[in-house]
């Protein structure tokens, strides 16, 4: 009976994933065309879009202190309600003021849309099918990431037009309807399986500020790669959709890159539960951040438009491994530890946006000073380093079976 109610539930938030996937990637897609179009430099693009993760990460540590007990229904209220606004304020922007204003909205409704994420993994699933779990909504999610350069492609590539926002706006609306049948699926009472219904305190400024860091401590290794892993992938949503500018003869090519880079999440996520088990979740993760970086690598010598494409395939077709067994690991660390639930989802929140400031800044400011294909090989080489070290001072076992005093 659980199994049947579980399946309708994680089908139902699946496709309201899917809907709201395919809003935020349209916006995310034209956002870099937006402001280029408006005379921003590479460089200055990159930063305005990593306004939105420096209000994520300020809004971390506020949601930590503030939410005392997450519910992602009504987490997901919030979102749509955001959802609603963000592409009406992209539409008027041109001011830096405004685009300040926007990535504030933006920033906040995709932490609160995390936080309902991780509350409803681990409030309606048992712990071995938190992998799985994440699986599932990372297919759907990426199926929306994937139409939307498609769609963006489909009814105008230009930013300046209000087609795409109005799609945008659409598809909210879409994911709002199955919001609704999420929350009819849902039980009445908000808890946690084998009722293990995580239980908050409220703390003072300082009080948080010291629980975080304990802990932050224990899940380091971790944590460092959840912002390699977001670098990685801010960089290609930042100067990915503008790559097209040096393929001026293919028309196609924008969409059709970024696609390439989205499509392998639909196919590595059916066969992500039996590599974790066998490997384990984190080395799973690391090795296959790794192989992708490998991968990548020689794309600053490819000058075939189709070659680069195919070569952008099969290196997501390695990374996208890593999203979800790292979702799963961050899963099982909040069955562990139900008491530092909202500690670990902010953290989690928090590495994420550290490596969405990072990533935009970083990729604006090298497709400015060496070209956006070598910026790609820049980042593969960056990529591997990074997993080598994990690799060797990561520990096996993370235990986080913490205690408050």
């Amino acid at each position: 009976m659980f199994t049947t109610r579980y399946h309708k539930l994680l089908f139902s938030v699946s496709l309201m994933f899917f809907f709201y996937t395919l809003f935020d990637g349209i916006l995310l897609y034209i956002l870099p065309i937006k402001i280029t179009s408006l005379g921003y430099s590479k460089s200055q693009m990159g930063l305005i879009i990593a306004l939105s993760n420096i209000f994520g990460a300020i809004f971390d540590f506020l949601l930590a202190k503030f939410i005392t007990n997450t519910s992602y229904r009504r987490l997901f209220l919030v979102v749509y309600a955001l959802c609603f606004i963000y592409p009406l304020l992209i539409w008027s922007s041109k001011t830096l003021p405004l685009f300040i204003f926007s990535m504030a909205v933006w920033g906040l409704y995709g932490d609160l849309s995390s936080y309902a994420t991780f509350d409803f993994v681990s409030r309606r699933s048992r712990p071995k099918e938190h992998c799985k779990s994440f699986g599932v909504i990372g297919i759907f999610r990426s199926l929306g990431y994937l139409m939307a350069p498609i769609v963006v492609g489909i009814i105008t590539l230009e930013a300046v037009t209000f087609m795409p926002y109005s799609v945008a706006i659409l598809a909210v609306f879409m994911a709002l309807f199955f919001y609704v049948w999420l929350v009819s699926l849902s039980p009445k009472k908000d808890s946690h399986l084998y009722d293990h219904k995580a239980k908050y305190r409220h703390f003072n400024f300082f009080a948080e500020y010291k629980i975080l860091q304990k802990v932050a401590k224990v899940l380091l290794p971790v944590l460092f790669f959840n912002v390699s892993l977001n670098i990685f992938d801010s960089m290609f949503w930042t100067i990915g959709p503008i790559f097209s500018e040096s393929f001026i003869g293919f028309k196609n090519f924008g969409w059709l890159f970024m696609s390439a880079y989205t499509l392998p999440v639909l196919v590595i996520n059916w066969f992500i539960n039996p590599i974790v088990l066998k490997f384990g979740k984190k080395k799973t993760a690391f090795v296959s951040f790794f192989i992708g970086g490998l991968i990548l690598l020689p794309i600053c010598l490819v000058t075939n438009p189709v070659a680069i494409i195919i070569l952008v395939f099969i290196s997501s077709l390695a990374n996208s491994i890593a999203w979800p067994a790292l979702a799963g690991a961050y899963a099982d660390y909040i069955s562990e530890s139900r008491s530092y639930q909202k500690e670990i989802e902010s953290l989690t929140d928090f590495t994420y946006n550290i490596g969405f400031i990072i990533g935009p800044i970083l990729g604006g400011v090298l497709a400015d000073l060496v070209g956006i294909k070598n910026t790609f090989s820049v980042l593969a080489t960056y990529s591997m380093i990074i997993v080598i070290i994990l690799l060797m001072v990561t520990p096996k076992h993370i235990n986080v079976v913490l205690h408050r005093k």
